[in-house]
């Protein structure tokens, strides 16, 4: 980013929050000179903590406890955080009076020089971002640098546009939220990877299936016959039969079975295989060789949070799959490491609107005994014989009580975090927190 594009710009950001993301957002704007106006429904007091670490920039102005129709009437852009509901009707507004929205991802794709190449999916795309930027990271390609973004914990992909440079490359993972903004600009990135399509978010998305579909269909929608589109054999007919005769981009199929039969993964699970088969395609089409991509998948430890061996304690292997916010999610990991029945699984949260069938028939094949945490998703999940806890010290408590040497522990929720945890991050580092006391 040779020129500044935001100094004094007037741009509105709707929701602060307390998560970090748009507070990064806002650090990095205000530190380029635009004139901001951040409106949250949370009052002040609510909002303390992300205020004050923005005390120090004069050119904020705050609306807290409301947000106003006026405030989306003039500005240069409006900046969301991916959970603004689809129907708000104050993006409308903005909208009805030409102001561009934008989220993070495609805020920094619109202003970047870099190659983008973007990591979509239900599931693996977490696992699958890592495995492609910490192999691109060994084995660098001609000097180009190589940045972590998107949907990741910790990062702000705007700030990335101080650092990024032509020819770079920008490795982002990308929730739907995240190309529903992409999709507003009509960019996509230079190399797409779409891992799997499970049901997941119809609360969000008011159970229109096809409406999530769409969304995330914007990673390659908008890719020109310069472009590479990777896709996951598991949305393979998906994909061909919507979109097929409109995708113009370069399209591989990512299998398990095209993978170096003697790889040998530190990951558990089958569905890393299938994880590593989509970042052994994008890599092979960004350059690497068999032997460079072969090493660095091999040398790959894994994601915090997803199917993480934590520590074993009295004969217990205990597991943190805290990111398993799907029964999709939860059975791939009982089927990784439930072989012999002897998982003891703590599962719950809150309701997403998602099927739990398929879940409640995996979990006798598996699972010798189970603990529920409480939360709207649990209270429709009607588990015979399960044992429930009033939080998550007590779920850890019980589940250690029922366990015996050469059991396995598995923190795998199967439902989303909110209500009591910020997220499912928030959720995995108070689970650590209880059982590094153990």
């Amino acid at each position: 980013m040779d020129i500044n594009p935001f100094k004094g710009k007037k741009v509105v950001i709707i929701g602060l929050g307390l998560l970090g993301g748009a507070l990064n957002d806002a650090i990095f704007l205000a530190t380029q000179g635009a004139d901001l106006l951040i409106t949250d429904l949370k009052t002040k007091e609510e909002l303390q903590p992300s205020l004050e670490k923005l005390i120090q920039f004069k050119n904020i102005t705050y609306v807290l406890g409301e947000h106003r129709l006026e405030d989306f009437r003039q500005a240069d852009f409006i900046v969301q955080p991916g959970n603004v509901p689809i129907d708000s009707p104050f993006l409308l507004e903005a909208r009805k009076n030409n102001i561009p929205v934008y989220v993070s991802e495609s805020l920094f794709a619109q202003y970047s020089d870099a190659t983008i190449v973007g990591i979509t999916g239900t599931r693996g795309k977490s696992t699958t971002t890592a495995m492609i930027f910490e192999t691109l990271n060994k084995f660098k390609l001609q000097g180009r640098n190589i940045f972590l973004g998107g949907n990741v914990k910790n990062v702000s992909t705007l700030s990335l546009l101080t650092e990024v440079k032509r020819g770079d490359i920008a490795v982002l993972e990308l929730d739907s939220w995240a190309l529903h903004g992409m999709g507003e600009i009509k960019k996509s990135p230079h190399v797409a990877v779409f891992t799997t399509f499970f049901d997941d978010h119809l609360n969000y998305y008011k159970g229109d299936k096809d409406l999530y579909l769409e969304d995330k269909a914007q990673i390659f929608k908008h890719q020109t016959e310069k472009d590479f589109l990777i896709v996951g054999e598991q949305i393979e007919g998906i994909i061909k039969q919507k979109y097929g005769k409109g995708i113009k981009s370069k399209v591989r199929i990512a299998k398990s079975s095209g993978l170096p039969q003697d790889l040998k993964l530190q990951v558990l699970g089958e569905h890393n295989r299938y994880n590593a088969s989509c970042a052994y395609e994008t890599l092979t089409v960004l350059g690497l060789t068999e032997t460079e991509i072969k090493k660095g998948l091999e040398e790959f430890k894994g994601v915090s949070g997803r199917l993480e061996f934590v520590k074993e304690v009295n004969g217990i292997k205990i597991y943190n799959d805290t990111t398993a916010t799907t029964p999709d999610a939860t059975i791939a990991a009982l089927k990784a490491l439930g072989k012999d029945k002897n998982i003891v699984l703590i599962v719950g949260g809150a309701d997403k609107g998602l099927d739990m069938g398929a879940l409640k028939k995996a979990i006798p094949h598996y699972v010798k005994s189970v603990v529920l945490l409480p939360g709207t998703g649990t209270d429709k999940f009607n588990l015979d014989g399960a044992l429930k806890a009033e939080d998550l010290r007590e779920a850890v408590w019980t589940a250690i009580d029922r366990a015996e040497p050469d059991d396995i522990l598995l923190f795998s929720p199967a439902f989303a975090s909110f209500g009591m945890f910020k997220n499912e991050f928030d959720r995995g580092e108070r689970f650590l927190e209880i059982v590094n006391k153990l």
